[in-house]
């Protein structure tokens, strides 16, 4: 019996135009009003997180920031948050300046990019809102706390990127793949599965009846750590890999799909 389900947003509950179907919140309705928990886990912020949280009558704690925070709907005090050692923030900025890479740094409930590379409404998507243009992001770690930072980049350029960053702050951060495009570097430890073994050690939900539905590499952690993990059926190799089951793509309401077998015991149709 699943007590818990954990869903990602990006690729899983919703595409780039941020529309959840109508089947996909019939599937988290019914798992609701069986009594089952839902909640939200993303690298998004937690505002952001929030007002999906709201549409979707989610009031369970919610896991934003790849994992870094875990904070209910109506409440002003998280559960937990982590932020990243301001020192190791500096080195990355200087070794990100002499590569010439595109980074965007997360800071307190804050997104700030110094030099803008794509159109306003690329950051847009990407943040949500609160966009912060800013002249230097030195100045910006003398006056807020770091959360994660993330480079902006093609494939394969994305892929070297991320074995360089690996390699360098190896047992210092976590570096992950949130989508083809970006690296995101997030405080040690942090990560959506940890969070989420967090969130149900709190719920007191074992593990056996918890899971999580994600499509990349940074849902990998909670799709191994979860009673049953699943991935969907277009996304990357990694969330794949580590996947009980595989579902049907997000075009194909894959996540309802999944709800609906695992949760509600319905054949899919």
């Amino acid at each position: 019996m699943i007590r818990l389900v954990a869903l990602d947003l990006d690729g899983t509950l919703m595409g780039d135009d941020q529309v959840i179907s109508a089947r996909v919140r019939r599937a988290i309705a019914a798992a609701q009003e069986r009594g089952v928990t839902v909640t939200l886990a993303t690298g998004r912020m937690y505002d952001f997180t929030r007002k999906h949280a709201i549409d979707l009558n989610i009031t369970a704690p919610l896991i934003s920031y790849q994992g870094g925070l875990i904070q209910a709907v109506d409440s002003e005090t998280p559960l937990y948050r982590a932020t990243m050692e301001p020192a190791l923030v500096r080195e990355m900025l200087d070794w990100q300046a002499q590569r010439g890479w595109h980074l965007i740094l997360y800071a307190d409930d804050d997104v700030f990019v110094a030099d803008r590379q794509y159109p306003e409404t690329f950051y847009e998507l990407l943040v949500g809102e609160r966009v912060i243009w800013a002249d230097d992001l030195y100045t910006v770690l003398e006056r807020h706390e770091p959360v994660k930072f993330i480079i902006v980049a093609e494939e394969p350029e994305a892929d070297r990127i991320e074995e360089e960053v690996r390699e360098r702050f190896k047992g210092r951060i976590e570096v992950v793949r949130s989508h083809v495009l970006y690296v995101e570097g997030n405080p040690l430890g942090v990560s959506k599965g940890n969070a989420l073994c967090r969130l149900a050690a709190h719920l007191d939900i074992p593990q056996a009846q918890v899971m999580a539905i994600g499509d990349q590499g940074n849902d990998a952690p909670m799709i191994t750590w979860a009673g049953v993990g699943v991935a969907m059926g277009d996304g990357g190799a990694t969330a794949k890999a580590v996947a009980d089951w595989i579902a049907p793509p997000l075009k194909e309401d894959g996540a309802a799909v999944a709800i609906e077998r695992f949760v509600l015991g319905e054949s899919s149709g």
